[in-house]
């Protein structure tokens, strides 16, 4: 079996697809892309739409003469080139140019400082939660996930391609939420970023940081009132935040957690009943540049936080029962409690383990190195602090 998988640009094929699809034994793609390329299909060929891979890819492989697959696009570029690689399938590639080259072409941007992401097909929440911290985000999507909502809310400048490539293409900015007809990519920008001239290195998804677990004088902050430096670094890596991630950082004081968070790509809400400290939390997230969605609210009400985006990971500082139970209940994969109180330590590992997690913890004593007045070494206890994670297993 000879495999040719042909890139969809339309009108426009290849300049071999005549020749591969006159002479093809079995021809696969789209409903629209068989319907739009019927006179170059040759009329004994069996024509196979492209709904359900599992169903279809088995009778592809098992076809013993040439087949051809027409995708839209870049078939390497989230397509469907990956899964037949999966199943074992080794097909020659003639690729057209990605949805996400056309959609910022027509808009006349650069397109190599963009992240690009897939709701098609797949799970919103990811693809949301990136587009809300990065400035420049192609969204691939389809009929069934509408986003324009709450990137309007974020404030993002939101720009709908339909039908790229096609006589009835339609690119449309949305200024307010409006029924697509047929969403092809979302184009999500940030107005305050604007258009930046300077080249980068990296395309798309900037580098994470490059050092973490600041130090506290990094950081506006109220009395030492702040996550310690390694009690931070043990709650990162318990926490584990990333792009596509929503992270809670309840009762956030400073916004320590909250920034450093940020910092790695993940989508942060901090939750504090204090103005002035959501007032720190704020200066210190613009300080680095970050995203950090500060909210008002007290943490021990959960309808307070009811309308909050679910989270992938909360982290709670000060160790409140209240505010430990609320947590839990937005029922996250993953939750890291810091407690300087010996006293919560036992009702707070219980009421993880109660809720249903595998819950785990240790005690941070660290003792930082000073100098004394003749120049000697001494170590300075900092004040112990337990930190205790859990994990909610599937299914649980």
């Amino acid at each position: 079996m000879r495999l040719t998988v042909i890139g969809v640009d339309h009108p426009t094929l290849h300049p071999d697809a005549d020749r591969l699809l006159s002479t093809a034994g079995m021809v696969a793609g789209g409903r629209r892309h068989l319907a739009a390329f019927t006179q170059r299909i040759s009329q004994d060929a069996e024509r196979v739409v492209i709904g359900n891979l599992d169903a279809v890819i088995p009778r592809i492989a098992a076809h013993d003469g040439d087949v051809v697959v027409l995708a839209s696009g870049d078939p390497g570029f989230f397509g469907i080139l990956r899964r037949l690689r999966a199943e074992g399938l080794e097909p020659t590639v003639l690729p057209a140019a990605s949805s996400a080259a056309h959609a910022f072409a027509r808009i006349g941007l650069p397109w190599d400082d963009a992240l690009v992401v897939s709701a098609h097909g797949r799970a919103a929440r990811p693809a949301l939660a990136a587009a809300l911290v990065h400035p420049k985000v192609a969204i691939l999507t389809d009929d069934a996930v509408d986003l324009v909502p709450e990137l309007l809310e974020a404030g993002r400048r939101v720009v709908a391609c339909e039908r790229l490539g096609a006589i009835d293409e339609r690119i449309i900015e949305v200024t307010h939420p409006t029924l697509l007809r047929h969403p092809h990519v979302l184009l999500s920008l940030d107005p305050a970023t604007g258009w930046q001239p300077a080249p980068v290195w990296l395309a798309g998804h900037r580098a994470g940081p490059e050092q973490w677990a600041l130090p506290e004088e990094e950081f506006e902050h109220r009395d030492r009132m702040i996550t310690k430096t390694e009690v931070r670094a043990l709650v990162l890596a318990r926490l584990g935040p990333q792009l596509g991630q929503v992270i809670w950082d309840v009762g956030t004081g400073s916004g320590s957690v909250a920034v450093e968070c940020a910092r790695f790509g993940a989508y942060v809400v901090a939750i504090d009943d204090d103005p002035a400290q959501c007032a720190r939390a704020r200066e210190n997230a613009a300080a680095y540049g970050v995203v950090v969605r500060v909210v008002e609210a007290d943490a021990t009400a959960p309808r307070q936080l009811e309308h909050l985006p679910p989270p992938d990971a909360v982290f709670v500082g000060g160790g409140s029962l209240a505010a430990i139970e609320a947590a839990l209940a937005a029922r996250p994969t993953r939750i890291v409690l810091a407690l300087a109180a010996i006293d919560r330590v036992g009702p707070a590992l219980r009421a993880v383990r109660d809720a249903g997690y595998v819950a785990d913890g240790t005690q941070l004593a660290a003792s930082r190195i000073g100098t004394l007045p003749d120049g000697a070494v001494r170590l300075v206890a900092e004040n112990p602090v337990t930190v205790i994670w859990g994990r909610r297993e599937a299914g649980t």
